[in-house]
């Protein structure tokens, strides 16, 4: 059975405060509904993402600014902070974690600049909203093999699911020269070899296959 995380409650003293925060960062507003003055609210989803955050009044007994290490995925750290902080997030330089596993807590650790050729999981900016909850935003340009759950999830945006689409569509186009005829389970073709470049085969084994 899925079990897909869908929400992440965040502490806040001020709703409106944060509501027009996360708004300012461009985040999809899916609902504020109060059912009574001691019972309201928000949720709130970053752009491209499955997980949604809430908060409110009479939701949670977590103290304010209490959420730390709330983490954020984007496939350029660079653009990352440069819309952030146009946006009016104080967000941090750019920084690699000393160990190269993950961030440590904090600031404890951090190495100025991005790891090393922007190795991919190893880059990060941080900030926080204003009641305090922490944020960081990894840098992930590959994933590895069988860490992934949906398409953009994979390719990271409509632009990089388009991009797999056409070497698909370029692969299918050589399987059709070698066999002479017109493939019309294409679909079929093209899931299969999507499949197989998420498993981490290369391209040309995974264009080679024979039409599921």
């Amino acid at each position: 059975m899925d079990m897909k995380l869908e929400v992440v409650v965040v502490p806040v003293s001020d709703v409106d405060r944060a509501k027009d925060f996360y708004q300012a960062l461009g985040w999809r507003l899916d609902a504020d509904f109060a059912t009574s003055p001691d019972f309201r609210v928000v949720q709130l989803t970053p752009p491209g993402s499955a997980c949604a955050i809430i908060f409110g009044t009479g939701i949670t007994s977590a103290a304010p600014g209490s959420a730390q290490g709330l983490q954020l995925v984007v496939n350029d750290i660079d653009a990352a902070l440069a819309e952030l902080a146009t946006r009016g997030a104080d967000v941090s330089k750019v920084f690699h974690d000393a160990g190269g596993v993950f961030h440590h807590a904090g600031t404890t650790a951090r190495v100025s600049g991005p790891a090393p050729e922007h190795q991919t999981y190893g880059s990060w900016v941080s900030f926080a909203d204003p009641d305090g909850n922490s944020w960081f935003v990894q840098e992930v340009t590959t994933r590895l093999p069988g860490r992934v759950t949906s398409a953009l999830a994979v390719y990271d945006s409509v632009a990089g699911l388009a991009d797999a689409l056409r070497r698909a569509e370029a692969a299918h186009g050589r399987y059709e020269k070698e066999t002479g005829h017109p493939d019309p389970d294409w679909p079929d073709w093209y899931a299969r070899y999507m499949a197989d470049e998420i498993a981490g085969e290369k391209s040309g084994e995974a264009g080679g296959h024979e039409r599921p």
